[in-house]
């Protein structure tokens, strides 16, 4: 098969796209066709090497959707000829956590392309565990680009922050994955969205999508806005997933009793934090990681019955996943970047 792949960990370079063997259903697991697969930044983490993959060569990518081609030993959900999503949580089923239905604070919790072998190629071989059905109608790219940002956004706002109709919610980087899902669930919920982005073209599809208000974080300073949107009162509820230089900011931007929820960091994961601010606005500084697969049963078909959308700033063959890579560095675009097999690709 065809497959997505790198040596070494390294820059945009080290990324290939040729033969791989082809993947066989173990027992328990289910042979996908796959014909889109997402692109998310923790493919470009991964490949530079935060963290280490597991082995050499590594197939990255979490997102896919595909046909089931064939099945393994004691596969009881899927038959041959299935349409399927992947689901990018992995969990051991067993720990009190699991057992709790807090999948996402597994002991040995991991994810699909991170910390095992990905899915962007012709043929990827999971668990059972790790698919879920995808409806007639729904096009590959749509599902492709919608497991772990729906899935992460959908526990950060209506899990962990609890988002109703009364909170003014803040989107850090809205025109990212998690941001433009983040928007599109907020608004759904009722909410009052801000939402930042660092260019007009940005926020002008971040209001297509459902916010309120916009603020252009290159030209204006954020928390400032934020003060004159709310008169001086502070957001209930910031999303980040950005940290860095904004993260101390984000507390400022903040109304007392606010929640910040944060599901990553790349502008960097140790910025400076005042936590006299904490404490004296009594915030309530939240993480979130992944979804479990009740919140997947909960978000999965508000996209698939087109309440929630992903917007598809580029869909690649997945000989050009260099330059896809580039396009998540870069910050182009407004969305998700999707790949699709070579065989597969019509331009």
């Amino acid at each position: 098969m065809q497959s997505v792949y790198y040596e070494e960990t390294g820059s945009t370079e080290v990324l290939e796209y040729g033969e791989q063997p082809d993947p066989e259903a173990g027992p328990g697991e289910v042979l996908v066709d796959v014909k889109a697969a997402g692109l998310n930044h923790l493919d470009v983490w991964t490949r530079r090497g935060l963290p280490e993959p597991p082995s050499f060569p590594h197939v990255p990518g979490s997102d896919a959707a595909g046909v089931v081609e064939a099945v393994g030993g004691d596969v009881t959900r899927f038959e041959p000829g299935d349409r399927v999503v992947v689901y990018p949580s992995v969990f051991c089923g067993e720990c009190e956590f699991c057992r709790k239905g807090e999948e996402t604070l597994c002991e040995e919790f991991s994810i699909v392309g991170e910390h095992t072998r990905g899915v962007q190629s012709e043929l990827t071989a999971l668990p059972e565990e790790n698919l879920v059905h995808l409806p007639e109608g729904v096009d590959w790219e749509t599902a492709a680009a919608t497991p772990l940002v729906f899935q992460t956004a959908w526990r950060m706002l209506e899990t962990r922050a609890d988002v109703g109709q009364t909170d003014t919610v803040l989107v850090q980087g809205a025109s990212g994955g998690v941001g433009h899902a983040a928007v599109q669930i907020a608004a759904n919920a009722g909410a009052t969205v801000v939402a930042t982005a660092s260019s007009e073209e940005k926020l002008d599809y971040a209001r297509e999508i459902g916010a309120d208000h916009t603020i252009d974080y290159e030209a204006t300073d954020f928390v400032e806005a934020v003060d004159d949107l709310t008169d001086g009162r502070g957001v209930d509820v910031v999303v980040d997933h950005v940290g860095g230089d904004n993260w101390t900011d984000n507390m400022d931007a903040a109304a007392k009793g606010g929640r910040i929820v944060t599901c990553g960091a790349t502008a960097g994961p140790t910025p400076e934090t005042n936590i006299s601010t904490i404490f004296w606005k009594q915030l309530d500084v939240m993480g979130s990681t992944m979804g479990a697969p009740g919140e997947i049963d909960e978000v999965f078909p508000l996209v698939w019955d087109g309440t929630l959308q992903p917007r598809i700033r580029a869909v690649l063959p997945m000989s050009e996943i260099a330059r896809a890579h580039e396009m998540l560095e870069d910050r182009e675009g407004f969305g998700k970047v999707v790949v699709v097999p070579d065989s597969e690709y019509d331009g």
